[in-house]
């Protein structure tokens, strides 16, 4: 799918149809999981303007941000909800003096929010490089948004956790392993999204107020990283003690049986002693031999539970 937007008055506009000409035109040209087809008509008249697959998902900075001719590369991480989980998705962006173009597999919420605000006349822009910088506004308030709903679903968990330390934590600790698993993938934004700013910061320093703009998200992204820093080491603490609140408990029903076991050690021994099949045994024909082996095993079972709560072990 090809989307174009154009520059109207200081403002986005998303153009209903793709015309002819509308490619050449535009300011802004979205592909979305673009087939051989549209991607043909791409390259054909912005030739080396559309990445590989395979360099997409390049991991190295020297794959991901760097500049050809007049063209700036920007290959950036967006985030995205997929059952239920997050996930992240590679846009690679080319900058070009007359438009931007982004290749992309999967809807994304800030190119959708971003399409909305577009059609409502709210995105300002008057040239490419603003709308990236809208589009990276966008995504760094996204990131903000995911991080404060994520902290807040951990406070929950915090008090469940800690306040009731005696219920069963096992739903607990699979709703803290997605919220850790949530807050990696945000963290790989925030970083992913830092090296693209100052990638484009060093290449944009003719451009008083986009190198502003950038600034000030950087600014935010620091604050943000130390967020999620501290969602990290919180998340890990709850992980730890709930797992700690588990192995008392654990010990607690182990020390139990312990104290059985060895409480009915002793009536054991006695009942094993007189169950022996000896011909000469006083006992056996005692008329109180069997009151008298039943009166032991009671003492010996009593006297071990005495001893340790004497001792303070119960």
């Amino acid at each position: 799918m090809i989307r174009t937007f154009t520059l109207e008055h200081g403002k986005l506009r998303e153009q209903e149809q793709l015309a002819s000409d509308g490619l050449t035109t535009a300011s802004w040209i979205d592909l979305q999981d673009a087939d051989e087809v549209e991607r043909a008509n791409v390259e054909q008249l912005f030739p080396e303007s559309l990445p590989d697959a395979d360099e997409v998902e390049e991991i190295e900075s020297s794959a991901r941000y760097f500049v050809e001719g007049n063209d700036l590369h920007v290959h950036s991480l967006f985030l995205y909800q997929s059952e239920g989980r997050f996930k992240t998705a590679t846009v690679a962006f080319t900058l070009q003096p007359e438009r931007l173009i982004s290749t992309r597999d999967v809807e994304l919420p800030d190119f959708r929010l971003t399409r909305l605000r577009a059609r409502r006349g709210w995105v300002e822009a008057t040239s490419p490089l603003q709308i990236l910088t809208a589009l990276f506004e966008q995504k760094v308030d996204n990131l903000a948004d995911q991080l404060e709903d994520l902290h807040r679903d951990l406070e929950q968990l915090s008090v469940e956790i800690l306040e009731n330390r005696e219920a069963e934590l096992g739903d607990q600790l699979d709703r803290l392993a997605k919220l850790e698993d949530s807050n990696g993938q945000i963290r790989l934004c925030l970083m992913d999204t830092q090296r693209s700013t100052s990638f484009l910061l060093r290449h944009i320093r003719d451009q008083k107020r986009e190198v502003k703009t950038f600034r000030e998200i950087l600014r935010d992204l620091d604050t943000l990283m130390a967020h999620a820093t501290f969602v990290f080491e919180k998340i890990n603490f709850l992980m730890n003690a709930a797992q700690g609140f588990i192995n008392i408990r654990q010990n607690q029903i182990i020390k139990i049986f312990s104290i059985a076991a060895v409480v009915f050690l002793p009536p054991t021994l006695v009942g094993t002693v007189y169950g022996m099949n000896f011909e000469m045994m006083p006992e056996l024909e005692w008329i109180f031999g069997y009151p008298m082996a039943l009166g032991l095993m009671i003492i010996s079972a009593i006297s071990p539970y005495l001893f340790f709560k004497h001792k303070g072990w119960l």
